[in-house]
């Protein structure tokens, strides 16, 4: 089925007007929208988004920023990676960061994942940069150290996920051998959830 003219070029007007509004049932599908504009287009609202009360639009408006790129999203995510009050929206601008690139992110989220005590957004930060090809494994290994002394079991089970990875990727030299190290201390973990991750890892 072919696209008419007005699917693809919505208007800008009524996007902003909806967004605007604050009312997600207006706002989100607005923002959705957004992905058929370019990034010119989109990037201003896509702040707007950002501002306005419902987390879930802000959260959103974070994720549009991670496709849309450009200078001003990178200023607006830096900024609520580190201020916003939900971390639902704290986690999704991590991921929008990575997505804009990982050795310009890495500085900043690492010093954000160290203060953030949230499950979430901690979790974010490690799946985000785990999934990026060009990761450092070096990088890896440091979230990893201070995952898995996080009081939150989830957060301990991402650091042993990815200490396994180390093992099996790292297998010849200090980072491989300091990973084992660490995953064989996480057996004594009291959350079973950390254990199994910690003997898996240790499967390699």
């Amino acid at each position: 089925m072919t696209q008419s003219p007005e699917d693809q070029h919505p208007d800008l007007e009524a996007l902003r007007e909806a967004i605007g509004s604050g009312d997600p049932l207006q706002a989100m599908p607005a923002i959705t929208q957004l992905r058929f504009c370019s990034a010119e287009d989109a990037v201003p609202l896509l702040v707007l988004g950002t501002e306005q009360t419902p987390f879930l639009v802000r959260s959103l408006s974070c994720s549009g920023l991670g496709y849309k790129q450009s200078e001003e999203g990178w200023t607006v995510l830096s900024r609520l990676v580190q201020a916003d009050a939900d971390p639902n929206v704290r986690a999704e601008a991590a991921n929008a960061l990575v997505s804009n690139g990982v050795q310009r992110a890495w500085p900043l989220l690492k010093d954000v994942f160290t203060v953030d005590q949230a499950w979430l957004v901690r979790c974010s930060i490690l799946s985000a940069f785990a999934e990026q090809q060009e990761i450092d494994l070096k990088w890896l290994y440091e979230l990893a150290q201070v995952a898995i002394k996080d009081a939150d079991g989830t957060v301990r089970v991402s650091g042993a996920e990815i200490l396994g990875r180390l093992v099996r990727e790292a297998s010849v030299g200090d980072l491989g051998r300091d990973s084992r190290s660490l995953l064989q201390s996480l057996q004594q973990d009291g959350d079973h959830r950390v254990v199994a991750a910690a003997l898996n890892g240790l499967q390699t």
